[in-house]
């Protein structure tokens, strides 16, 4: 049994120099970034939708699910494939010059892998983003001005005319004054 231990430890140190060292410490930053960001989400901190009106993960084909999301998923995905490249290359791989070459290349490829997969992973999720953010929509109405009007008469009411957006769509009401007429 001992050494068995042996070799599970060997494995154990292998996986955390392979998470620690160059080249895939940029992912496992980026991961724990990621790591303090949702922690911050449950907190209450932060929302998951705060990145959506700076950056437009369309054209990269991520769109369609919040910008975390995304970016989560792609930050998971590199570190994974990064990680599990560097460890193979470690245990299958070439030493010396080629090795290192290799190990250079493996973030580069494994961005390129986890963008891809990050691509079909959110395609599931782009229907329930979109009816969970109709459904938002619908149930929230923002209120974007309010005008109140005075008439020349001296005894009239004033009327206060509110513009409201609710799903997308403009509303306008005129809204008579509560309060009571003065002689």
């Amino acid at each position: 049994m001992p050494p068995r231990h042996r070799s599970g430890g060997r494995r154990m140190r292998t996986i955390l120099m392979a998470a620690t060292g160059i080249p895939t410490l940029l992912f496992t930053a980026a991961l724990v970034v990621v790591a303090g960001f949702w922690l911050l989400v449950v907190a209450g901190v932060a929302e998951p939708g705060c990145f959506d009106r700076d950056v437009d993960l369309g054209a990269w084909g991520m769109g369609g699910v919040p910008v975390a999301v995304a970016l989560s998923l792609l930050t998971v995905g590199a570190w994974l494939i990064g990680v599990g490249a560097v460890v193979l290359l470690e245990t299958f791989g070439p030493g010396g010059v080629p090795g290192g070459l290799l190990r250079l290349v493996v973030p580069v490829g494994a961005l390129l892998v986890a963008w891809r997969l990050t691509g079909l992973s959110v395609r599931p999720l782009r229907q329930g983003a979109r009816e969970h953010s109709d459904a938002a929509d619908e149930s929230r109405a923002t209120g974007a001005g309010c005008a109140l009007g005075l008439s020349d008469r001296p005894h009239a009411r004033p009327v206060a005319e509110t513009r409201t957006a609710v799903a997308g769509r403009r509303l306008d009401s005129p809204t008579a004054s509560h309060s009571p007429r003065t002689p």
